[in-house]
């Protein structure tokens, strides 16, 4: 399975987005976190900006929503151009008609878990969902180290997702470097988010292609 990287723009600088998109052309995605200040306790952007972003983006954008009352406001990151959606199954009232709505719209939908939110009780919902998001920091900030603990967590999701034959990715965010991206591939994980990895590079370009072949030895060894 081919390894995605999906930089974070949250690792960015903000007052150049536009730049610092360009400098991430030949990753997979952009992965952009729209935190709202009461799911997590940071703020980052919201749609105006998220809207501008997805115009002037050279990939695909992968939207990452830390809010509370995803139900009223992801529908509208996947009509600004999203091409993924993804929400926290802490914050969704509804997850399952969030994520029909999600892909009727056009996008893939994503369903995110903190780190210490169990995968067990979403396993019978895989065929409504894209992807999911294994939390391997809390959310909220860049620049964490990564949570070992939650390597089981990968496993038993990809173990999940195999058995049910279906074509859903797992998708790992926080830590994620040269040094970690291995074990998370080798769990199950195929798409990987790397903010300052990726953006305190010396090179942008050479740092992703290095993780992706990482990853991808990693996934392939097992």
């Amino acid at each position: 399975m081919a390894a995605l990287i999906a930089p974070s723009i949250l690792s960015a600088d903000f007052a150049n987005l536009e730049r610092d998109l360009n400098a991430i052309e030949t990753a997979d995605y952009a992965h952009v976190d729209v935190m709202d200040n009461h799911f997590v306790p940071n703020l980052t952007l919201g749609l105006p900006v998220f809207e501008r972003l997805a115009q002037v983006s050279p990939v695909p954008i992968d939207a990452h929503l830390m809010i509370e009352d995803p139900d009223r406001w992801a529908p509208a990151y996947a009509e600004a151009g999203a091409a993924s959606v993804t929400f926290h199954a802490e914050a969704a009232a509804a997850p399952v008609r969030l994520a029909r709505e999600l892909r009727r719209l056009g996008a893939r939908a994503g369903l995110a878990l903190r780190p210490a939110t169990p995968v067990e009780p979403f396993l019978d919902l895989l065929a409504e969902v894209d992807m999911i998001l294994v939390m391997t920091v809390e959310p909220g900030f860049g620049g964490q180290s990564f949570i070992e603990g939650t390597l089981p967590k990968i496993r038993r999701a990809r173990e999940a997702v195999s058995g049910s034959g279906l074509d859903v990715w797992i998708q790992v965010d926080g830590g994620v470097s040269r040094s970690t991206i291995e074990r998370a591939a080798e769990a199950g994980a195929n798409v990987f988010v790397a903010g300052s990895a990726v953006y305190g590079a010396e090179s942008v370009p050479d740092e992703i292609q290095a993780l992706r072949e990482l990853a991808e030895a990693s996934a392939h060894a097992h």
